[in-house]
């Protein structure tokens, strides 16, 4: 059997306000409180993957505290393996989150304890992974450690640059492919220059216009599945943990962007990061729909 989907990222609880619209500065709207949810760029493509079949390991540090125990209840719920780390001097990680009518939202993110994660935790997660995913909410040198380490020991290296940064530039040397949407591939120079840099595979995310898909001397794009969102939060992790999943169980590229595309979609329909089923028979469900 090959070895897990690992991956190295955030853990927190996202807390969520539906509200009009953005506020102005110095104003105070009010909103109705949506709920309090599993969340984390790390966790939410874990579980993702997890649903999508395929085993999966998270590599996350949250606090001592009751939002951590939320937390290893939910990835152990979801079927995610390993005990998350608990850092004894830093509290969960939070995201506040606004939602907005159209699906849209904004998030503010409070690092906690995602800031005390270590290269040694990052690199014995990875050690025997087939594949290895890396968002950016983790420290810069633990997500570099975690996919220097996958790459070398030849699995395939996702990292999914969010939020992206001028420094992140120096990690895709060690990923095989990278995952964006369409503001921070810009960050980083453009889908053609992360190609010229060495990225086997790009994909571009561009919300209700599917995706793309870029590598040397090929470009080819993917409709997105049309739905009404109810809340956009975590489909693109959707998305991330779905492929990293169809990866693993050895599917080419474009289905994989498919089966990521189909996560994300089936995310979007309701409230939360986590909720939807996104399990591989709603996910085929959706697909055999069409586009």
């Amino acid at each position: 059997m090959p070895g897990p989907v690992v991956v190295v990222g955030s853990a927190n609880v996202d807390r969520v306000v539906s509200v009009a619209r953005p506020p102005q500065v110095g104003e105070t709207l009010l909103g109705e409180h949506a709920g309090r949810f599993a969340g984390g760029k790390g966790l939410n493509q874990a579980i993702a993957a997890a649903k999508s079949a395929a085993p999966t390991v998270l590599c996350a540090a949250v606090g001592a505290d009751a939002d951590g125990d939320l937390l290893q209840q939910a990835v152990s719920a979801a079927g995610v393996e390993g005990a998350l780390v608990r850092a004894a001097d830093a509290a969960t990680g939070v995201a506040h989150i606004l939602s907005f009518p159209d699906g849209d939202n904004s998030i503010v993110v409070a690092q906690g304890a995602n800031g005390k994660l270590s290269v040694a935790d990052a690199r014995a997660a990875v050690a025997g992974a087939s594949v290895v995913v890396v968002p950016l909410e983790v420290p810069l040198e633990v997500a570099g450690a975690a996919l220097e380490a996958g790459q070398a020991s030849g699995a395939v290296t996702v990292l999914n640059a969010a939020p992206a940064h001028a420094e992140a530039l120096g990690l895709v040397r060690h990923a095989s492919v990278v995952v964006v949407n369409e503001s921070e591939c810009e960050a980083l120079g453009g889908a053609a220059a992360l190609v010229a840099a060495g990225v086997q595979d790009v994909i571009v995310t561009l919300g209700a216009r599917g995706a793309a898909w870029h590598r040397r001397h090929h470009m080819e794009s993917f409709p997105a599945f049309p739905i009404v969102p109810v809340d956009t939060t975590g489909a693109g992790d959707a998305f991330c943990g779905a492929l990293a999943a169809a990866l693993w169980a050895g599917e080419p590229m474009p289905e994989a962007i498919r089966r990521g595309s189909a996560a994300g979609a089936l995310t979007a329909l309701s409230a939360g990061a986590n909720t939807a089923d996104i399990g591989p028979e709603a996910v085929a469900a959706l697909m055999e729909r069409g586009d």
